[in-house]
């Protein structure tokens, strides 16, 4: 069976045998689907039913995706030819479980604001410069956020889960592409070689940043990002309408990577409610093209307004801790890492939607 076939069923087998285990009923859509992507976004098309938990749904989006990880992991390492030799398949389940320990280092336990526990997993990717955090928040949202080192992007996913009751689909996803200082989090390498003594230790941050405002004034064009970022087709794909960034931050990375700010323009779709000034370093407030209301003042659910979304990222390793210590030689002294500085930190997204029924919390 070629490999990517493998793959597609395989996955279709987990997330079948993997529902049941969670309460949800009519999984053999997922088996027809014939895609791995598709299988994960069919779920919640597809499960449909009222009584299913919020956890319960988000739990097994969860699960889904990490084996399915896995699943790609193995089909991607084994030949089709061998692949029912014992030792060499011995070999391949060994190296993926070391991918997977790789990409899954961390799993940190995080007291929030409101009292309750968080999972947060923390893994990097030295090879590629990236950094993944990953927690579902008590109201069932997951949060991923993706760090791309090498171009200074950040990505912040959403998973909202929708409300069955007031006409909106399963969930919503939303991606915010933003700017990223290289010293506002550990090296991708630092991280990767973190280790944590006590992983049942609850942990709360050293230093709260507060809040960080964006106001959003773009959408980007999925097929186009990858002059942004090459992994934000792949991690925002089921947010195709709703990927955003802002013109401010465009100019940023043009900066950092020396080409002009027109390149970005095919990857880039400007709100209405945003003045043209794409192609210029002219980013001074103007009026806008017209003038939209806060999604908390309509009432109509299917009226354009703007949007607010706030998420919190409760703990991670922002910097660096570095102590000095006796050198090689009389009185000299070297200076050596000896832990890291945690923060916690909030952003609060402000974006145009075409109609409040795709920002029913803001209220």
């Amino acid at each position: 069976m070629p490999n990517e076939n493998r793959t597609d069923y395989v996955t279709s087998q987990i997330i079948k045998s993997h529902a049941p285990f969670y309460g949800l009923r009519g999984t053999d859509d997922f088996v027809q689907s014939g895609n791995a992507d598709r299988a994960r976004s069919t779920f919640y098309r597809n499960s449909g039913a009222a009584s299913v938990s919020v956890s319960a749904k988000s739990s097994l989006v969860c699960d889904v995706n990490r084996l399915i990880r896995r699943e790609r992991c193995v089909s991607q390492t084994m030949s089709p030819k061998r692949a029912f030799e014992p030792y060499r398949t011995l070999f391949v389940v060994c190296t993926c479980f070391l991918r997977l320990n790789t990409d899954c280092q961390l799993i940190i336990n995080v007291r929030n604001q409101g009292g309750d526990v968080v999972q947060e997993t923390i893994s990097a990717n030295a090879t590629e410069d990236t950094v993944t955090l990953e927690f579902q928040r008590s109201d069932g949202t997951l949060v991923t956020q993706v760090i791309d080192f090498r171009n200074e992007v950040q990505i912040l996913k959403s998973l909202i889960l929708g409300e069955e009751e007031r006409g909106q689909s399963q969930y919503q996803v939303m991606c915010f592409i933003f700017h990223f200082p290289k010293d506002s989090f550990i090296s991708s390498d630092a991280m990767s070689k973190l280790r944590q003594k006590n992983p049942s230790t609850i942990r709360t941050p050293e230093d709260d940043l507060g809040r960080v405002n964006h106001t959003l004034d773009h959408s980007v064009v999925l097929k186009h990002s990858a002059v942004i970022s090459p992994f934000i087709r792949d991690v925002c794909s089921e947010a195709g309408q709703a990927s955003y960034t802002r013109y401010e931050d465009v100019l940023k990375w043009a900066t950092v990577r020396g080409i002009p700010v027109a390149s970005y323009q095919a990857a880039l779709k400007r709100f209405p409610t945003t003045p043209d000034y794409v192609g210029t370093n002219d980013i001074e407030p103007r009026q806008p093209t017209y003038s939209i209301s806060n999604c908390t003042d309509v009432k109509n659910i299917w009226t354009p307004c703007t949007c607010q979304l706030e998420q919190c990222i409760g703990w991670y390793p922002c910097e660096l801790k570095y102590c000095k210590g006796k050198g090689h030689t009389k009185n000299s002294v070297t200076t050596y890492r000896c832990g890291i500085k945690t923060c916690k930190i909030c952003h609060r997204f402000v974006y145009y939607v075409t109609e409040k029924q795709q920002c029913l919390w803001d209220e």
